[in-house]
Order: structure tokens, then sequence, then C-alpha cells
């Protein structure tokens, strides 16, 4: 269906695509009991994450009076580890959103994962989730290098590229996400549910969206708007 106005959608990965607050949330809280500090409410660690994992756990021990650096980066270590463990185990997609990616699919929309998470870690989620083969291309916070993750628009630029878009749009969750869409002149869309390090009507996204239900007609309503 060639009138569909974006021949790809980009989209974020935790708090985007997925819910992964609790393994996320976990991880955290036992990087902080390895480094002798009290746990955190799972709940209230939505507003930590974004960036990916390091600047989520060093938010956390800020949030508890700081942390060395010497001390955190084995802190940091045994975080991942433990995440790689455990990493889809209570993650799942976002109510709706499999739905959506069918009806895109269907419309012959390609698909790009653009997330600040590790590559690596990220195929591993998508695969043990049975998610991989939706997209065109999933790139992580480290695929092209140091200094080229969200919010520069490099990852956007270059799913692009490998996706052959020429008409692109993305969805995400943070300033991270926004500010890369915008870096890289396409449109953006804001989720509401995800893990918002500011209200999503506030991230400056050229829409918002409250459920994945609504995907697809805002996309056409970007597409009719320019």
């Amino acid at each position: 269906m060639a009138d569909f106005p974006f021949d790809c959608v980009g989209f974020d990965l935790d708090g985007t695509l997925l819910d992964t607050s609790r393994d996320l949330g976990e991880a955290v809280n036992h990087a902080l009991r390895f480094a002798g500090r009290p746990e955190m409410p799972i709940e209230g660690m939505a507003n930590l994450i974004g960036g990916g994992a390091k600047r989520m756990l060093w938010r956390a021990f800020e949030e508890q009076g700081g942390i060395q650096q010497d001390e955190f980066d084995a802190i940091y270590a045994e975080l991942l580890s433990h995440y790689r463990a455990n990493i889809a185990v209570h993650s799942r997609p976002y109510p709706g959103c499999l739905e959506a990616l069918d009806v895109l699919a269907a419309h012959g929309v390609k698909l790009a994962v653009v997330t600040n998470k590790f590559e690596a870690l990220a195929l591993d989620l998508l695969g043990q989730l049975g998610l991989t083969d939706r997209f065109a291309a999933i790139l992580g916070g480290d695929t092209l290098g140091p200094g080229r993750s969200k919010p520069r628009p490099d990852p956007l630029l270059e799913a692009m590229t490998r996706t052959g878009s020429t008409r692109f749009a993305f969805v995400g969750d943070t300033t991270y996400d926004i500010d890369a869409a915008r870096a890289a002149t396409v449109p953006s869309i804001a989720v509401s549910f995800g893990f918002n390090d500011r209200s999503a009507r506030e991230l400056g996204a050229d829409a918002v969206i409250d459920h994945y239900d609504a995907l697809v007609p805002t996309l056409e309503r970007l597409g009719r708007a320019g």
C-alpha cells in the first residue's frame, strides 16, 4: 500500500516498544545490594531510565548521595552481568504494540529499532521475545561508536540508510528520542506510557499518543500535515 506517508518507522526500545521497567529495576537493585546500598522501589525507577543502563545506575546512586567513579565501574559490571542473565523475565510489548506493528507491515512500512541500549543486549532481548525478524534494522547505543548515540541524530540517519528510507518517522518516550528526531529533521511521536523524563506533552514531539491504537492514525495525520 504505497500511499502510506512513511516508508520506515523507527522505535526506541525501553519504554516505547517494551515495558522493561521491572527487569531493569531488579538489575539496579541487584547492583545496589552488591554495593551495600539500600534498594529502591521499582515503581519509582521509571524516571531513571533513558540514555542506557550506565546512566540509569549512575542516577540511582546520585539519589543516594553519589559514588566514586572507581567504585562505580565494578558495580556497573555486576549490573550488566545480572541483567544479561535476566533480560526478558518480565519485559513485554506494551498493549496494542504488536497489532500496530502488524498494521504498519501490512502497509509495506519497514520497521527499525534505535535504542541507547547496547546493541547485543537489544538483539538478545528482542530475540528472546521472538521479535527480531520484525525489524529491518536494529541499532544500539554502541553501534556507531562512542559519542554517536541519541540524542545525536546519527543512529536515526543510519537507520534510514540501512532501510533505504526517504520518509522516516520516529517514536520514543524521552528527550533523548525526541531531540534525536528533531536533529535528524524527521517527524516524531512521543508515547505517554513510557519512561518519560518529562511530561510527554513537554518533550516537543510532533504528536503524543496514549495507546498504540493511536499510532497508525497519528502517523497518517502527520503525513498529511506535511
